[in-house]
C-alpha cells in the first residue's frame, strides 16, 4: 500500500476519519468505526503533519490535552481494564491518536488491537452502550476550561 506523503494523496484530509465528535481549530475527536473495541477513539491533528516533533510545543500541549480529555473520559463511561494510546502513522502518516479502551477478555488481549485474533473460546462480556451524544458531550465537559 502506497503511503500518502501529502495533504492532497491523505485520507484525514480529505475525510473526517470516523464519526465526528468534537473538534477545534486543530483538532478532531472521532469514533472510530471498530465493532470489536467500543468507545475507540481517535484525535486527528487538522493540519497535515507526520509526527508530534511537528508541531511546536504549544501545538503538542494542546493535542495531548485532547488525548488525555479522552482516555478519562472513557475510563469514567466505559470503565475498561486499560487503556491504550498509540500515534503509529505508519499506513497513514497523518498526525493522529487512537485512544482504545480495552478489557480482559476482548478478542486481541494482552496483545494490540491489530495483533492475532485469541482462540481460547472466551466471548467478550457485554461493554456499557454509550451513543455518540453522551460522548461528545462527556468530551466536550472533559475539555471545557476550568471556570474560577
Amino acid at each position: 500500500m502506497a503511503v500518502p506523503a501529502s495533504p492532497s494523496a491523505c485520507p484525514l484530509c480529505a475525510t473526517p476519519g470516523g464519526q465526528l465528535l468534537v473538534e477545534s481549530p486543530e483538532w478532531r475527536i472521532i469514533r472510530a468505526e471498530e465493532p470489536d473495541y467500543p468507545g475507540f477513539l481517535r484525535v486527528i491533528w487538522s493540519r497535515h503533519a507526520g509526527e508530534m516533533s511537528d508541531l511546536d510545543d504549544g501545538e503538542q500541549q494542546r493535542l495531548m490535552t485532547a488525548v488525555l480529555a479522552c482516555e478519562r473520559v472513557l475510563r469514567r463511561l466505559y470503565a475498561p481494564d486499560k487503556v491504550n494510546l498509540a500515534s503509529l502513522g505508519n499506513m497513514v502518516p497523518h498526525l493522529h491518536w487512537h485512544i482504545i479502551p480495552r478489557w480482559r477478555d476482548d478478542p486481541t488481549f494482552p496483545g494490540a488491537i491489530w495483533a492475532a485474533r485469541r482462540t481460547d473460546g472466551v466471548a467478550p462480556a457485554p461493554r456499557p452502550a454509550v451513543d455518540d451524544r453522551t460522548l461528545a458531550e462527556a468530551l466536550k465537559a472533559e475539555l471545557e476550561p476550568a471556570k474560577a
